[in-house]
C-alpha cells in the first residue's frame, strides 16, 4: 500500500465521476458529469474525504470540536478552498465525525442530514465538555433528506453514487457508496473483526454494501483499503 492510502495521505490519484447541485436555491449552478478527486484532509487519527473537483465538493466528516483552524489548515494543504465545498456529510453524530458541523454550516457549507439521522444530532452535545469548544447544531438550515433520495442530489453535485444507512456502529451510521465501487464508511467495525456467521447489524451493513459493489474502502480511521470478492 503507497502512502497516498495511509490514513494520513494527502489524497489519491485516482477520480470518480460525478453530476451536479441538490437543493434548489442554487439553481444558478448546474456541474457536469466528471471525473473527482479523493483527498484526505485528516488531523487527529481521523481522515476527513473531500469528494469532488472545483466548486462541487463534499467533506465526508466534519472535524472534532474547537478545530476549525486544524480543518482549514488540512484544507489548504491540500489546495482546497472551503469556498468548494459545497455540502457536509457526517457519517454518524458523534464527536470526531460532527464536532464542527455548525461552524462549517456558519461558513457557508450545506449540512447534508439524511432522515435516519435527524434524532441523533441533539445528542451530540451530551458527549462534549466545555473545554471541547463544541457549538451546537442548530435544527434548522440543514439539507434534510430521505436517504432514498440521496443519488439524485449527488448528481446534481457531480457525484455519482449514493449514500446507504449502515448501522452497526451507531444507528445513524451512513456510507457514501461511489458508483466505481469506492465506500467511505466511517467507522463501521472491519469485517475482519467480526465472527464469521455473526447476524449483527454491522455484518448486514457490510453485506449491503458488498452487493452493491464496494470494493475500496476508505475508512475514518486508518488507511484506504481493498476488498476481497465475496468479502
Amino acid at each position: 500500500m503507497t502512502s497516498a492510502e495511509s490514513a494520513r495521505s494527502s489524497g489519491t490519484n485516482r477520480e470518480e465521476r460525478g453530476g451536479a447541485d441538490a437543493e434548489s436555491p442554487r439553481s444558478d449552478f448546474t456541474a457536469k458529469p466528471a471525473w473527482a478527486n479523493i483527498v484526505n484532509v485528516g488531523y487527529r487519527s481521523t481522515n476527513y474525504w473531500v469528494v469532488g473537483s472545483g466548486a462541487s465538493r463534499l467533506l465526508v466528516d466534519l472535524g472534532w470540536p474547537g478545530t476549525m483552524g486544524e480543518l482549514r489548515a488540512g484544507l489548504r494543504r491540500m489546495d482546497v478552498p472551503l469556498k468548494e465545498i459545497r455540502y457536509g456529510l457526517a457519517t454518524h453524530y458523534h464527536i470526531d465525525h460532527a464536532g464542527l458541523a455548525q461552524e462549517l454550516k456558519q461558513a457557508g457549507v450545506r449540512l447534508l442530514v439524511l432522515d435516519v439521522q435527524v434524532d441523533a444530532i441533539p445528542r451530540m452535545k451530551t458527549w462534549t465538555k466545555p473545554q471541547d469548544r463544541y457549538v451546537e447544531i442548530a435544527m434548522h438550515g440543514n439539507v434534510v433528506i430521505p436517504i432514498g433520495e440521496s443519488r439524485a442530489l449527488l448528481e446534481r453535485i457531480g457525484i455519482a453514487g449514493e449514500i446507504v444507512h449502515t448501522p452497526g456502529h451507531s444507528d445513524d451510521s451512513v456510507s457514501l457508496l461511489l458508483d466505481d465501487g469506492s465506500a467511505f464508511t466511517g467507522d463501521l467495525t472491519h469485517p475482519a473483526r467480526i465472527p464469521e456467521g455473526d447476524s449483527s447489524r454491522a455484518a448486514a451493513s457490510w453485506q449491503r454494501l458488498r452487493d452493491r459493489g464496494a470494493m475500496r474502502i476508505y475508512p475514518a480511521h486508518g488507511p484506504v483499503w481493498t476488498m476481497a470478492a465475496g468479502g
